[in-house]
Protein backbone atom coordinates (compact mmCIF):
# COMPACT_ATOMS: atom_id res chain seq x y z
CA UNK A 1 0.00 0.00 0.00
CA UNK A 2 1.25 3.36 -0.99
CA UNK A 3 2.36 5.81 2.33
CA UNK A 4 1.86 9.24 2.74
CA UNK A 5 2.27 11.67 5.35
CA UNK A 6 -0.02 13.52 7.46
CA UNK A 7 0.69 14.76 10.90
CA UNK A 8 -2.35 16.31 11.29
CA UNK A 9 -4.58 13.58 9.61
CA UNK A 10 -6.79 12.84 12.31
CA UNK A 11 -8.02 16.11 12.60
CA UNK A 12 -7.92 17.56 8.99
CA UNK A 13 -8.83 14.03 6.93
CA UNK A 14 -6.94 15.88 4.53
CA UNK A 15 -3.49 15.19 2.51
CA UNK A 16 -0.81 18.16 2.66
CA UNK A 17 -0.45 20.12 -0.76
CA UNK A 18 2.80 17.62 -1.90
CA UNK A 19 1.25 14.42 -0.77
CA UNK A 20 -2.22 15.44 -2.50
CA UNK A 21 0.09 15.90 -5.75
CA UNK A 22 1.50 12.86 -5.67
CA UNK A 23 -1.49 11.37 -5.28
CA UNK A 24 -3.98 12.90 -7.74
CA UNK A 25 -1.61 13.87 -10.38
CA UNK A 26 1.63 11.52 -10.32
CA UNK A 27 -0.48 8.59 -9.01
CA UNK A 28 -3.89 9.54 -10.27
CA UNK A 29 -5.40 8.04 -7.69
CA UNK A 30 -9.15 8.01 -7.70
CA UNK A 31 -11.80 7.83 -4.73
CA UNK A 32 -12.22 4.65 -3.47
CA UNK A 33 -8.30 3.90 -3.88
CA UNK A 34 -6.93 2.87 -0.43
CA UNK A 35 -3.73 4.58 1.32
CA UNK A 36 -1.60 4.50 4.18
CA UNK A 37 -1.32 7.91 6.04
CA UNK A 38 1.22 8.16 8.96
CA UNK A 39 1.45 10.68 11.07
CA UNK A 40 4.90 11.44 12.46
CA UNK A 41 3.79 10.02 16.02
CA UNK A 42 3.69 6.25 15.09
CA UNK A 43 0.67 5.80 13.85
CA UNK A 44 -0.73 4.25 10.60
CA UNK A 45 -3.66 5.04 9.52
CA UNK A 46 -5.67 2.94 6.16
CA UNK A 47 -7.65 5.47 4.36
CA UNK A 48 -10.01 5.52 1.56
CA UNK A 49 -9.62 8.39 -0.69
CA UNK A 50 -12.77 10.51 -1.14
CA UNK A 51 -12.00 13.72 -3.00
CA UNK A 52 -8.83 13.79 -4.97
CA UNK A 53 -7.52 17.13 -5.32
CA UNK A 54 -3.93 18.36 -6.76
CA UNK A 55 -3.58 20.72 -3.75
CA UNK A 56 -6.08 19.18 -0.78
CA UNK A 57 -6.96 15.66 -1.34
CA UNK A 58 -9.74 14.52 1.07
CA UNK A 59 -9.72 10.97 2.93
CA UNK A 60 -11.68 8.75 5.13
CA UNK A 61 -10.13 6.94 7.89
CA UNK A 62 -10.81 3.33 7.75
CA UNK A 63 -8.65 1.78 10.05
CA UNK A 64 -5.63 2.83 12.51
CA UNK A 65 -2.53 0.95 14.33
CA UNK A 66 0.59 1.76 16.14
CA UNK A 67 4.10 1.86 14.21
CA UNK A 68 6.36 2.36 16.93
CA UNK A 69 9.92 2.21 16.61
CA UNK A 70 11.90 -1.43 16.33
CA UNK A 71 14.76 0.03 19.26
CA UNK A 72 13.29 1.55 22.40
CA UNK A 73 15.48 4.07 23.79
CA UNK A 74 16.36 7.35 22.26
CA UNK A 75 19.71 6.98 19.90
CA UNK A 76 20.97 11.31 19.23
CA UNK A 77 22.90 12.25 16.41
CA UNK A 78 24.80 15.88 17.51
CA UNK A 79 27.06 16.58 14.84
CA UNK A 80 28.33 19.94 13.14
CA UNK A 81 26.82 20.34 9.58
CA UNK A 82 29.03 20.48 6.85
CA UNK A 83 30.57 22.98 4.38
CA UNK A 84 28.85 21.21 1.65
CA UNK A 85 25.33 21.16 2.36
CA UNK A 86 24.58 18.25 0.24
CA UNK A 87 26.63 15.75 2.51
CA UNK A 88 24.54 16.75 5.63
CA UNK A 89 21.34 16.29 3.46
CA UNK A 90 22.89 13.03 2.80
CA UNK A 91 23.35 12.08 6.43
CA UNK A 92 19.81 12.94 7.32
CA UNK A 93 18.93 10.49 5.07
CA UNK A 94 20.95 7.76 6.12
CA UNK A 95 20.38 8.27 9.56
CA UNK A 96 16.86 7.72 9.37
CA UNK A 97 16.39 5.22 7.17
CA UNK A 98 19.00 3.47 9.60
CA UNK A 99 16.70 4.52 12.71
CA UNK A 100 17.51 8.02 14.77
CA UNK A 101 15.24 9.75 17.01
CA UNK A 102 16.69 13.14 16.99
CA UNK A 103 19.42 14.74 15.24
CA UNK A 104 21.08 17.90 16.43
CA UNK A 105 23.46 20.19 14.32
CA UNK A 106 26.54 21.19 16.48
CA UNK A 107 27.57 25.03 16.10
CA UNK A 108 31.32 24.81 16.91
CA UNK A 109 34.72 26.45 17.50
CA UNK A 110 35.97 25.05 14.21
CA UNK A 111 32.96 24.65 12.07
CA UNK A 112 32.63 25.85 9.18
CA UNK A 113 29.10 26.19 8.40
CA UNK A 114 27.84 29.17 10.70
CA UNK A 115 24.15 29.23 9.92
CA UNK A 116 22.11 26.57 9.05
CA UNK A 117 18.12 26.41 7.78
CA UNK A 118 16.47 22.90 8.98
CA UNK A 119 13.05 23.22 6.22
CA UNK A 120 15.03 21.08 3.61
CA UNK A 121 16.41 18.69 5.85
CA UNK A 122 13.03 18.13 7.28
CA UNK A 123 11.94 17.29 4.05
CA UNK A 124 14.44 15.14 3.31
CA UNK A 125 13.58 13.25 6.80
CA UNK A 126 10.04 12.64 6.06
CA UNK A 127 11.20 11.36 2.24
CA UNK A 128 13.25 8.44 4.09
CA UNK A 129 10.88 8.30 7.22
CA UNK A 130 8.59 7.06 4.27
CA UNK A 131 10.74 5.14 1.95
CA UNK A 132 11.92 3.38 5.49
CA UNK A 133 8.12 2.46 6.17
CA UNK A 134 8.61 4.12 9.05
CA UNK A 135 5.96 6.04 10.94
CA UNK A 136 7.77 8.12 13.52
CA UNK A 137 9.96 11.33 12.54
CA UNK A 138 12.68 12.25 14.18
CA UNK A 139 13.20 15.86 15.85
CA UNK A 140 15.85 18.09 14.03
CA UNK A 141 17.12 20.70 16.29
CA UNK A 142 18.03 24.09 15.19
CA UNK A 143 21.56 24.94 14.73
CA UNK A 144 22.99 24.55 18.37
CA UNK A 145 26.07 25.85 20.74
CA UNK A 146 27.80 22.83 21.04
CA UNK A 147 28.29 24.05 24.87
CA UNK A 148 24.43 23.37 25.25
CA UNK A 149 24.64 19.57 24.14
CA UNK A 150 27.25 19.14 26.62
CA UNK A 151 25.70 20.41 29.89
CA UNK A 152 22.33 17.83 28.44
CA UNK A 153 21.62 14.67 27.96
CA UNK A 154 22.82 13.66 31.42
CA UNK A 155 20.66 10.56 31.66
CA UNK A 156 21.85 9.11 28.34
CA UNK A 157 25.32 7.42 27.65
CA UNK A 158 27.38 10.29 26.21
CA UNK A 159 29.84 9.78 23.72
CA UNK A 160 32.00 12.02 21.89
CA UNK A 161 34.13 10.83 18.95
CA UNK A 162 37.27 13.27 17.79
CA UNK A 163 40.66 12.72 16.03
CA UNK A 164 42.68 14.35 18.80
CA UNK A 165 44.99 11.44 19.35
CA UNK A 166 46.66 13.57 21.89
CA UNK A 167 43.61 13.00 24.18
CA UNK A 168 43.08 9.52 25.12
CA UNK A 169 39.68 7.57 23.18
CA UNK A 170 38.15 4.28 23.61
CA UNK A 171 36.63 2.32 21.04
CA UNK A 172 32.51 2.95 20.84
CA UNK A 173 31.90 -0.53 20.08
CA UNK A 174 33.55 -1.38 23.11
CA UNK A 175 31.67 1.00 25.45
CA UNK A 176 28.24 1.12 24.12
CA UNK A 177 25.71 -0.51 26.65
CA UNK A 178 22.73 -2.09 24.33
CA UNK A 179 19.39 -0.88 25.46
CA UNK A 180 20.11 2.37 27.30
CA UNK A 181 19.76 6.21 25.40
CA UNK A 182 22.92 7.16 24.08
CA UNK A 183 24.28 9.97 21.93
CA UNK A 184 26.90 10.59 20.09
CA UNK A 185 28.61 13.96 19.15
CA UNK A 186 30.68 14.50 15.96
CA UNK A 187 32.37 17.22 15.72
CA UNK A 188 33.31 19.62 12.08
CA UNK A 189 35.97 18.53 9.38
CA UNK A 190 38.82 20.71 11.43
CA UNK A 191 37.01 18.40 14.63
CA UNK A 192 36.44 19.56 18.31
CA UNK A 193 38.67 22.29 19.66
CA UNK A 194 41.05 20.86 22.79
CA UNK A 195 39.09 23.24 25.31
CA UNK A 196 35.83 21.33 23.43
CA UNK A 197 36.61 17.99 24.21
CA UNK A 198 38.16 18.59 27.63
CA UNK A 199 34.87 20.35 28.66
CA UNK A 200 33.06 17.50 26.99
CA UNK A 201 35.30 15.14 29.44
CA UNK A 202 35.06 17.08 32.81
CA UNK A 203 31.08 16.98 32.33
CA UNK A 204 31.26 13.27 32.13
CA UNK A 205 31.17 12.35 28.47
CA UNK A 206 32.83 8.94 27.40
CA UNK A 207 35.56 10.07 24.87
CA UNK A 208 35.80 7.13 21.77
CA UNK A 209 37.34 6.12 18.60
CA UNK A 210 34.92 5.49 15.66
CA UNK A 211 37.93 2.87 14.13
CA UNK A 212 41.54 2.60 12.89
CA UNK A 213 40.42 5.55 9.78
CA UNK A 214 39.94 9.10 9.84
CA UNK A 215 36.19 9.62 8.27
CA UNK A 216 34.48 12.37 7.23
CA UNK A 217 32.41 13.86 9.00
CA UNK A 218 28.69 12.21 7.92
CA UNK A 219 30.75 9.17 8.06
CA UNK A 220 31.67 9.34 11.39
CA UNK A 221 28.06 10.13 12.36
CA UNK A 222 26.11 7.16 10.28
CA UNK A 223 29.21 4.60 11.52
CA UNK A 224 27.94 5.72 15.51
CA UNK A 225 24.62 5.10 14.82
CA UNK A 226 24.97 2.41 12.90
CA UNK A 227 27.17 0.92 15.97
CA UNK A 228 24.26 1.28 18.14
CA UNK A 229 22.10 -0.40 16.41
CA UNK A 230 24.67 -3.30 15.58
CA UNK A 231 25.34 -3.85 19.02
CA UNK A 232 21.72 -3.87 20.11
CA UNK A 233 20.52 -6.23 17.64
CA UNK A 234 23.34 -8.61 18.30
CA UNK A 235 22.45 -8.47 21.92
CA UNK A 236 18.50 -8.97 21.07
CA UNK A 237 20.01 -12.34 19.28
CA UNK A 238 22.05 -13.53 22.41
CA UNK A 239 18.86 -12.70 24.56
Amino acid sequence: MIQFYSPDITETLTLPESDSAHAARVLRLKAGDLIQVIDGKGTAYTCRIVAPHQRHTLVEITDSRAMPLPWEQDLVIAVAPTKHLDRMEWLVEKAVETGVNRIIPLLCRHSERKELKTERLEKIAVAAMKQSLKAVMPVIDPLTPVEQVIAAFTNYQRFIAYCDRSIPRILLAANYTPGRPAIAMIGPEGDFSPEEIRSALDTGWTPVSLGPCRLRTETAALTALQTFHIIDQASSCND
